[in-house]
C-alpha cells in the first residue's frame, strides 16, 4: 500500500510522513511463476486426471489412492480436533451462514412496468457449481471455508466442490476439512496448487467442470485463476493481507500496534499503515508496535512486514485522513476516534471496515464478525467489492411485451436502426409493427 503521487501533490502540505516503507516494488506477478503455471494449465487440459496425480504426488506429496475426502471422513474430522476449537469453528460458521443468508434476503426479484405493456424485472439466480481453494499452508485459515463453501450454499449454489492440499503425513488438514463439512461442502479432494484449480475448472474430478473459482493460496493459486479466468468466473485476484487503521488522539497505541501486527503476521510482505490525527498517537505507534515484536511468537514474519511494508503517515485533519486512506484503499480499514461516524460516511475505499476500537480484523478473519474476509488488495477496493452471497448469484433481466406496447418501442427501433444501417434489426421491429396493425384492422 503506497500513496499515489498525484493525491500526495493534491495535498501538500497536508500530510507528513513518520515512517514509510522501505523502497522495495510491491509484490507484482512474476513472469516465472506465470510460464510454470502456463505450462501445468496445458497438460492439465491435454492429459486430464493422469497429469493432476502427477502433480499431485510431485509437488502435494500425495501418495493414496484416491484423492476424493469421503463423506464419512468430513464428518468425522472434528473428532481429531480439540473440544475448544471445534465450538469455535462452529460459531464462526453459523455467523457467517447467518450473515449471508441476512444478505440473500436483501437482493430481492423485482418487476416493474416501464411503460404501458412494457414489463420488465431481473430475478437472482445462482451459478451452478463453484470450486472453492481452501489453503492449509503454515497458517491454514480455518474460516476460508466458511467465507467461500458456507456463503456460496447461503446463496443458494446447488453443487460446491473443495479441494485443500494434503500435509506433509499426506492427509489433509482436520480443521480445513471441518470447517468445510460444517459450510456444507458437497465434495472435497485432497488436491493443492494449480492442479487443483484445473481439475475444478476443467472437470476432472467425475463432474462438469464449475462454473466459478473461489479461494485464497499463494502466488501459483492466484496467478492459474488469473489464467483460468474466462473459462470459470473467479472472485478476485488477492495479493498479500493488508491492513490500515485511521487514529485520533484518543485511541489506544498499544491497541493500534497490536491490531497492526494482527496482519502483518500473514507475510512478510503484508503492509500495514496507520494514518493519524495526531502527531504524538503515530510517535507511540511506532514506538508500541516495536516493543510488541520483541516477545511475538511471530515476530520472524511481522518484523520484516512491518519493517519493510509498514507506514505511519500524519494528517492535518479529518478530512485529509480520508483522502490519504481513499487512495490506500486497504484491504481492512480500522478506525479508532472520537468520530468513527464521521469516517464510516465519508470513507469510500476498503474492502470491509472496522469501527471502533472493539472492532479488530481477527474477529472477521476467523468467522466471528460474520462478514467475509475474501477481500480486494493491492488499491481494489478503489473499483470492487469483496466476495459476498451477491458474487454467487447472476441478475438475470426479462422483459415482456403486449401488443398494445408494439408501436412505443417498434417506430423507435425503426428510426435508429434505420439509420445505423441495420437492415435486419430494423426488420424485426417493422414486422411486429404490420403484425399489430393488421390487428388492429380485424377488430
Amino acid at each position: 500500500m503506497r500513496f499515489t503521487p498525484s493525491r500526495l501533490a493534491e495535498l501538500d502540505g497536508a500530510y507528513r510522513i513518520l515512517k514509510q516503507p522501505a523502497d522495495r516494488p510491491p509484490a507484482q506477478r512474476d513472469p516465472r511463476v506465470a510460464e510454470r503455471v502456463s505450462a501445468m494449465l496445458s497438460e492439465i487440459e491435454r492429459d486430464g486426471m493422469d497429469a493432476v496425480l502427477r502433480y499431485a504426488r510431485e509437488l502435494d506429496g500425495w501418495g493414496g489412492s484416491d484423492v476424493e475426502i469421503t463423506a464419512g471422513a468430513l464428518e468425522r474430522s472434528g473428532d481429531a480436533l480439540p473440544k475448544d476449537v471445534c465450538a469455535g469453528l462452529e460459531l464462526g460458521a453459523e455467523r457467517t451462514r447467518t450473515f449471508a443468508l441476512a444478505q440473500r434476503a436483501h437482493l430481492v426479484d423485482f418487476e416493474t412496468e416501464l411503460a404501458p405493456g412494457l414489463v420488465t424485472g431481473h430475478r437472482y439466480v445462482p451459478v451452478g457449481r463453484v470450486g472453492a481453494y481452501l489453503p492449509a499452508g503454515r497458517f491454514p485459515l480455518l474460516a476460508s471455508a466458511f467465507m467461500t463453501v458456507g456463503v456460496a450454499k447461503a446463496a443458494g449454489v446447488p453443487s460446491v466442490l473443495a479441494c485443500t492440499p494434503p500435509g506433509p503425513d499426506g492427509e489433509p488438514h482436520p480443521a480445513v476439512l471441518y470447517s468445510a463439512y460444517l459450510s456444507g461442502v458437497d465434495r472435497a479432494y485432497a488436491l493443492g496448487g494449480v492442479q487443483a484449480l484445473a481439475a475444478m475448472a476443467f472437470g476432472l474430478l467425475g463432474e462438469p467442470g464449475v462454473d466459478m473459482l473461489v479461494g485464497a493460496g499463494n502466488a501459483y493459486v492466484a496467478e492459474a485463476k488469473r489464467q483460468l479466468f474466462g473459462t470459470v468466473a473467479i472472485d478476485l485476484l488477492a495479493g498479500p493481507s493488508e491492513v490500515a487503521v485511521i487514529a485520533d488522539d484518543t485511541a489506544d497505541a498499544e491497541l493500534v500496534a497490536a491490531d497492526l501486527l494482527g496482519q502483518a503476521e500473514h507475510g512478510v510482505n503484508s503492509p500495514a499503515a496507520l494514518v493519524t490525527t495526531s502527531q504524538k498517537l503515530g510517535e507511540q505507534v511506532i514506538a508500541e508496535v516495536e516493543r510488541q515484536l520483541e516477545t511475538l511468537d511471530t515476530r520472524e514474519v511481522a518484523g520484516p512486514a512491518w519493517r519493510d511494508y509498514g507506514s505511519v503517515t500524519w494528517a492535518k485533519d479529518a478530512a485529509t485522513a480520508v483522502a490519504l486512506m481513499d487512495d490506500l484503499a486497504p484491504e481492512h480499514l480500522e478506525v479508532h476516534t472520537a468520530d468513527d461516524a464521521y469516517y464510516h460516511d465519508a470513507l469510500r475505499n476498503y474492502g470491509s471496515l472496522f469501527l471502533g476500537p472493539w472492532s479488530t480484523v481477527a474477529y472477521s478473519d476467523k468467522g466471528m464478525a460474520g462478514t467475509n474476509h475474501v477481500l480486494p488488495t493491492a488499491g481494489g477496493a478503489k473499483h470492487s467489492a469483496g466476495l459476498s452471497v451477491s458474487r454467487f448469484l447472476k441478475p438475470l433481466t426479462y422483459q415482456r411485451v403486449t401488443r398494445e406496447a408494439t408501436p412505443l418501442l417498434a417506430d423507435a427501433v425503426d428510426a435508429i436502426s434505420e439509420y445505423e444501417g441495420m437492415a435486419a434489426h430494423r426488420r424485426t421491429a417493422t414486422l411486429r409493427t404490420d403484425r399489430h396493425r393488421s390487428a388492429q384492422e380485424d377488430s
